[in-house]
């Protein structure tokens, strides 16, 4: 939680009504108990959330910050490590993940917010989750605030696994900068449309939930937004209160200044338990919530683990709650295409029947929309709309423009439930291959996107220089056992049977042996086709060529990786990075 943040305008939101805090000291097996018969009360089918893998994150946290100077600041290594083992379980897991750079209004230097989609429910009706991923330079920050990104990332996790009926959009966010002034959460809000805002029907943020002498606190607690959240606290008899002490200080209030329903748990920070909530919750009265806000010893051991196990559980609660449901609808239908491939000429079109079949209960009706098609290709149905049991005809019109290859289209039935079938696109070549350059923002010039994976790594840094512009990646050069990695996906055309991929890296190192200690590699897939080290070193930039033959009318995920020993730095800097096919 950022320690000031436009506090008087924050606390004219506040509603200063029902409160609530929870007890520091209470039993985990009693906890255990109450959270049975709590189920028993609440109508949601949401599942517990495993509190081990909750405190697994947070040792993953604690032990990125060890290794990274005791710190996750948003402009730190700490902070970019956060954000690759975040992104990677989500990815794992099915999600759709989104590294935004935060190009204006931010710290200079910091690290993109971490978006991640799950891709059912109604586009229209979105519920988003928030946290702050950073923490300040002074501390580990596990309290503030790993335990709400680890509640936050084991709830998506365990929403994958479980595979629900979504009858609403969830999103979750993982805000960059908060620390420095709400500075990510605010970007990605001024970037949102008003129609994305619109879409937006509440945003819940969770920020220091396992503050050791804690309380149970909830934002706008009367509010329509809470009410799920307050459902499953008063369900354990908590009896929660508004959060005072966090009004206007967290990412919520970026989203309230756009009008966006908010609410959200907190345990409190740095004001003190008074007299009748420690004699209501139990802990110390006249002393902080969390002693060790934004200091040294906000650690792996400054964790109220039932605090951190009821926020977790009561975040489940909230998003099942409102967009997912555990029960088998009453009515259900099933979708499939026929043909389900195709391959067109640039310049023409092609049909595949979509049928749709009543599975369970009742006809429905049913919308058609279709997503994953390329810049120039259009999908049109005939009709838009049928009633399950009925078929439609899909139309895909290839533009003159479209690049040969092969493209996974998405056909999206959506009635009570959500059903999808898939299409692939093959568009076909004339046998010639065009001359062109496949790679996007291979300078690094133009922020991080479409790059993945370690994307702080990109910027201008001090210590190196590009070799054209002013930004590179810079990978490696720790001077400890660390990994980097950088990928981005091209497609190459059909009909170009010879591509490459040129780039210029420059290669310093502190190593004095000729052994190799530290490893720069290159794959396309899982592919490996170059391996460089320490002993490659040299003065300046080299470009480098590498054959990409063979991958025509395919897509392809190049991966630039750099890893290191555990003494003495090798930097890999990589700039101007370029996929060409003939002409």
């Amino acid at each position: 939680m950022v320690l000031r943040r436009l506090s008087l305008a924050g606390l004219s939101l506040a509603v200063t009504l029902g409160l609530a805090t929870l007890p520091a000291a209470s039993a985990t097996a009693t906890d255990q108990s109450g959270k049975a018969a709590a189920a028993g009360q609440l109508a949601s089918a949401a599942p517990d959330i495993d509190i081990t893998k909750v405190r697994a994150h947070l040792t993953e946290f604690s032990d990125i910050a060890a290794r990274n100077g005791g710190n996750r600041r948003s402009t730190g290594q700490g902070y970019r490590d956060s954000v690759a083992y975040v992104k990677g379980k989500l990815q794992a897991a099915g999600y759709t993940v989104t590294e935004q750079p935060c190009t204006s209004g931010c710290t200079s230097g910091a690290g993109p917010n971490l978006i991640a989609e799950w891709p059912k429910g109604d586009a229209a009706k979105v519920y988003m989750f928030g946290a702050h991923l950073d923490g300040v330079s002074s501390g580990p920050g596990i309290n503030d605030n790993a335990s709400g990104s680890a509640a936050l990332l084991e709830t998506a996790l365990t929403l994958a696994a479980q595979n629900p009926n979504m009858t609403n959009r969830v999103r979750f966010g993982w805000w960059t900068d908060e620390e420095q002034g709400l500075n990510g959460s605010d970007f990605y809000v001024r970037s949102l449309t008003s129609a994305q805002r619109s879409a937006i029907k509440a945003y819940y943020n969770f920020d220091m939930i396992a503050s050791p002498n804690g309380g149970y606190f909830i934002n706008h607690i009367n509010s329509t937004a809470a009410q799920p959240m307050k459902a499953y606290w008063d369900s354990l008899n908590l009896q929660p209160e508004e959060n005072t002490e966090g009004a206007g200080r967290s990412d919520d209030y970026s989203f309230e200044q756009y009008s966006i329903p908010t609410s959200g748990y907190a345990m409190g920070a740095s004001a003190r338990k008074t007299s009748a909530q420690a004699s209501k919750w139990g802990g110390t009265a006249g002393a902080a919530y969390d002693g060790c806000y934004h200091s040294r010893c906000d650690d792996i051991n400054n964790v109220n683990v039932t605090g951190l196990d009821r926020s977790a559980d009561g975040i489940a609660h909230t998003l099942w709650s409102l967009a997912a449901s555990a029960e088998t609808p009453a009515d259900d239908f099933s979708v499939a295409a026929s043909p389900t491939s195709g391959s067109a000429d640039p310049g023409t079109s092609l049909t595949s029947t979509v049928s749709t079949t009543t599975t369970k209960g009742s006809a429905q009706s049913v919308q058609l929309s279709a997503s994953g098609a390329p810049s120039g290709v259009g999908v049109s149905f005939s009709p838009s709309t049928v009633t399950s049991g009925q078929s439609s005809t899909a139309t895909i019109t290839v533009g003159s423009s479209v690049a040969p290859g092969t493209y996974p289209l998405t056909f999206t039935a959506t009635g009570t439930v959500t059903r999808t079938a898939t299409y692939t696109l093959t568009v076909k070549g004339s046998g010639s291959c065009q001359a062109a350059q496949l790679m996007s923002n291979g300078g690094f010039e133009s922020g991080t996107s479409p790059w993945s994976g370690d994307t702080g790594t990109i910027g201008a840094h001090n210590g190196q220089a590009a070799h054209g512009g002013t930004r590179f990646a810079w990978l490696g050069g720790y001077g400890r056992s660390e990994s980097d990695t950088l990928s981005q996906t091209v497609t190459v055309p059909a009909g170009c049977d010879r591509a490459s991929l040129t780039y210029w890296l420059h290669i310093d190192t502190a190593e004095t042996e000729n052994t190799v200690y530290d490893r720069f590699t290159v794959k396309a897939g899982t592919t490996t086709l170059a391996t460089l080290s320490n002993k490659d070193a040299a003065s300046g930039y080299q470009q480098r060529t590498l054959a990409l033959d063979g991958y025509a009318g395919k897509q392809v995920t190049l991966t630039f990786s750099a890893t290191e020993d555990s003494s003495l730095q090798t930097s890999f800097v990589l700039d101007d990075v370029e996929v060409r096919t003939g002409g």
